[in-house]
């Protein structure tokens, strides 16, 4: 039988999925799709938008008109119940923007699309085998696979990830709940409101007379494909009435269990978003870990690929993205215990509210919540360090232009403000693209505040920084040789 040989092979064409093949695409990488859907339609509006770097990255990437005009900007976070201002945070994108996931996938595989990546739909993953060499795939509709790494993005039931034997551990499901959408005889009382068991909210789908709602369960409930008389049920006993509720178009079960891949890569085989992490969807932020997930591993995905880089870069992905999942899973363990409605959950609560509308807590939460926060590696030295850089307004030979606009290719950048020169970077020049810079403004991070400008700076192609010169060269060579190649 044929076997279809491909660089790398992505399990799953969800955001996740979607963003890791265009970040492979634009790096040069022959990246292919697996998606049981035949299409890109979804069931159910599902998550509900993108936060501040998220859209950064989209940014980064020139994309960011696919997504903009279709979505509804808020410049706030709730938490406990209240909703707190964040409008102040240092982005140029200091919002959430109400979106659909229908419409980000839709947004996503466009790109995907313009970028020639091919889809294999209508068809699952049946088995592989990582030979060391390579991974074996092997379809459900009896097509077989090559190549030289596998990728799951397929979800929190993952069949990449049990199949290669990863563990996910974590924190057992203790409540259940029921997501839908629907019409309702009956006005229902729309609003957050807290029951013994968790939270209960109902709100209007698109400003439109449909309802889209959450219920907990009475009692811990587990499978895949909730019946409607067990949703009238938990409407009964939450309301006392399931309000005449009818043409249910999309019903789904989840629960507040927290597991984590115990590794993000073995051998060929890597993981990433939900195949990675599951959590309570509180907070809204899965899809948009599994973006960032994404664009962390694509860039050294690639550079392994085309034996830039040695493998062991692939071990700085778990190392920079683990830690970002498991404080995600702590987050959501603490949001969800705050949604119960007993009287000690709500002293809780009020507590936990008026701590938060002080500044300080307020702008930790908003740029924790938004992913403006996360620093790769330790603290230490210069403050940009690690983090994602600020989109600054700068000057380059060319004329004006924004510092995410010279990251539209996921090309690393040496940001020269200083006029240094790195005559010493030349074994790099085809991989690195060094642009002479001027910059009036001031350097403002999250939480941090303002940072001095450094005299010079190397941006990886996911946006964070992996070096910096206060005056002189110092471990520029290095930092080129540990993430570019040597």
């Amino acid at each position: 039988m044929q076997v279809t040989q491909h660089d790398v092979i992505i399990v799953g064409g969800g955001p996740t999925g979607l963003m890791l093949a265009g970040e492979l695409a634009l790096a040069g990488v022959d990246v292919a799709i697996v998606e049981r859907r035949k299409n890109q339609d979804l069931e159910g509006s599902r998550a509900s938008g993108l936060h501040p770097r998220a859209i950064e990255l989209l940014d980064q990437r020139g994309i960011t008109d696919k997504f903009l005009p279709q979505g509804t900007k808020h410049h706030s976070v709730a938490l406990a119940g209240i909703i707190l201002d964040a409008s102040d945070r240092a982005t140029r994108h200091s919002y959430t923007l109400g979106l659909w996931q229908e419409k980000i996938e839709r947004g996503l595989a466009d790109w995907v699309t313009e970028l020639r990546v091919p889809f294999y739909r209508g068809c699952e993953m049946a088995a592989f085998a990582d030979t060391e060499q390579c991974v074996d795939l092997h379809l459900t509709d009896g097509r077989r696979f090559r190549s030289s790494y596998l990728v799951g993005c397929d979800g929190g039931r993952s069949l990449v990830r049990k199949t290669a034997g990863i563990r996910f551990p974590g924190t057992e499901a203790r409540a259940s709940y029921l997501i839908f959408e629907a019409d309702m005889e009956d006005q229902p009382p729309l609003g957050i409101r807290y029951g013994e068991h968790g939270l209960y909210a109902l709100g209007r789908l698109d400003e439109g007379p449909r309802v889209r709602g959450i219920v907990t369960e009475q009692r811990l409930e587990r499978g895949e494909s909730p019946g409607e008389e067990e949703l009238r049920a938990a409407l009964t006993a939450a309301y006392g009435s399931d309000m005449g509720i009818h043409r249910i178009t999309w019903m789904s079960r989840f629960t507040d269990a927290a597991q984590q891949a115990e590794a993000y890569r073995k051998g060929r085989v890597l993981l990433a978003g939900d195949a990675a992490h599951v959590h309570s969807p509180v907070g809204g932020q899965g899809l948009n870990v599994g973006l960032q997930d994404a664009v962390n591993l694509g860039w050294k995905l690639a550079q392994v690929v085309k034996g830039i880089s040695p493998e062991s870069l692939l071990d700085t992905y778990h190392a920079e993205r683990h830690p970002v999942g498991a404080a995600l899973l702590e987050l959501t363990l603490a949001l969800t215990a705050l949604n119960r409605g007993d009287e000690h959950t709500t002293a809780l609560r009020a507590f936990v509210a008026k701590t938060m509308q002080m500044d300080e807590p307020r702008r930790w939460y908003s740029a924790m919540v938004s992913g403006l926060d996360i620093r790769y590696g330790p603290e230490g030295g210069h403050p940009l360090l690690g983090r994602r850089i600020p989109d600054l307004d700068i000057v380059t030979a060319e004329g004006p232009t924004r510092v995410f606009a010279l990251l539209r290719d996921a090309r690393p950048v040496l940001l020269d403000f200083g006029k240094t020169g790195f005559p010493a970077i030349d074994a790099w020049k085809e991989r690195v693209k060094l642009v002479d810079v001027e910059f009036e403004g001031v350097c403002e991070l999250p939480v941090i505040g303002m940072v001095r400008t450094p005299t010079a700076v190397l941006i990886r192609p996911d946006g964070h920084v992996a070096w910096v010169g206060e005056g002189s060269t110092e471990g520029l060579l290095t930092a080129l040789g540990d993430w570019f190649g040597n």
